[in-house]
């Protein structure tokens, strides 16, 4: 059985998708939708602009999404790939918003509009300069919750668990100073910490302020039934109960994004074939480290169609 997986930020270049837009007039089509939607051009960030442009979380979050419902319509209708058969749909973070698109559950205008609104208010939620995020490689989260766990007597700052992506890679968020006194602390260990270039401290309780701007947005939307069950990033368990799935995205902003977990619980279902749709290999890459037996391939080119299907 299959799952189809969409990427989330950091899986970003600028370019992205330029060879799919050239080609096929559905993908004109969408990125279109997302522009007039917007009411600028992330279409030309996306294809020609800078890397800084696009590094914008406002930008990025929409670009993701938009590039990976590009190519997901692509192998739908242009290569006869009937991915809406396959059991689950999973995103890492934004890209969950990619999968309720892909599944029937969210228009694309919706999406496009939720994430730039996402994207602006967790880049506000903190203070520039006051929140950090911090890869720790090497450690389970057990481990890691140990560590943090010790750094929580301490009066004062945040430190929490963002990213559980798989044993060896785990990401804490929160204020500056915590987080680089347990970077410290894990330097001492000979344990290796790696500070993410991102600009606000992610998945943790700083970004409340995100959480509730973006809740009567998310209350407001119009949602379907997906098809298939969409996999919760707070939950690591799959849903289809829309008044239960807007509640999730509104929580996701303020919980870790229980990524190992996920991808446990559909082996667990059955699923032996994953297929990566977006820019980048990190999720490919995060399964491979998750559980070896497992098939993994990625389409982000035409090249990757042709070259693998």
């Amino acid at each position: 059985m299959k799952a189809v997986l969409f990427p989330g930020q950091g899986s970003q270049y600028v370019g992205m998708g330029l060879d799919f837009y050239k080609k096929f007039g559905i993908v004109k089509e969408i990125f279109q939708k997302v522009d007039d939607t917007l009411g600028f051009s992330l279409s030309n960030i996306i294809l020609y602009g800078s890397d800084s442009e696009l590094k914008l979380t406002q930008n990025t979050q929409p670009a993701i999404m938009m590039v990976g419902v590009s190519i997901f319509n692509v192998l739908n209708k242009e290569f006869g790939f009937n991915l809406t058969s396959s059991k689950y749909f999973a995103g890492h973070s934004l890209g969950e918003y990619t999968a309720l698109v892909c599944s029937g559950s969210l228009s694309i205008e919706r999406a496009s509009y939720l994430l730039h609104e996402r994207g602006k208010s967790m880049q506000m939620a903190v203070p520039s300069g006051e929140g950090l995020m911090l890869a720790i490689l090497g450690m389970k989260i057990e481990e890691v919750e140990k560590e943090i766990s010790f750094f929580s007597k301490e009066n004062g700052g945040v430190c929490e668990i963002a990213n559980d992506n798989c044993d060896g890679q785990v990401v804490v968020s929160g204020t500056k100073d915590k987080i680089n006194a347990l970077h410290a602390n894990l330097k001492s260990k000979k344990k290796k910490g790696i500070v993410l270039p991102v600009s606000a401290p992610f998945h943790c309780s700083l970004m409340i302020k995100a959480s509730d701007h973006m809740k009567s947005k998310i209350a407001d939307s119009e949602l379907s039934k997906p098809q298939p069950n969409i996999i919760s990033n707070v939950t690591a368990e799959e849903e289809n109960n829309i008044n239960k799935i807007k509640p999730l995205l509104i929580e996701q902003i303020t919980s870790k994004v229980r990524w190992r977990e996920s991808v446990n619980y559909m082996i667990n279902k059955g699923i032996t074939d994953f297929l990566e749709i977006g820019p980048g290999k990190v999720l490919s890459g995060l399964v491979k480290k998750i559980n070896k037996n497992v098939k993994i391939s990625n389409i982000n080119s035409i090249e990757d169609i042709n070259d693998k299907f």
